[in-house]
């Protein structure tokens, strides 16, 4: 299965999904230029910024990306 095919498939089972998600359970290391390709390929993704905790207790701000249910709505 392609890494494209892996995101949308996480994508659609979970919702969502941010770049720690896909190195840690699908092991693709640049998941940007997988939204960027799979952009490209017409699919409507919105990225949003979104907000943690790190372990020292700081505030981070990440990435994450969903398929517009909306589309066409």
């Amino acid at each position: 299965m392609k890494q494209k095919d892996l995101i949308l498939k996480y994508m659609n089972d979970f919702g969502s999904i941010t770049d720690r998600e896909a190195v840690i359970d699908l092991g693709i290391g640049r998941l940007a230029s997988r939204i960027c390709d799979l952009r490209k390929d017409g699919y409507d993704i919105i990225s949003e910024t979104a907000k943690a905790k790190n372990r020292y207790g700081k505030i981070v701000h990440f990435a994450r990306y969903r398929i517009n249910d909306k589309a066409g709505a």
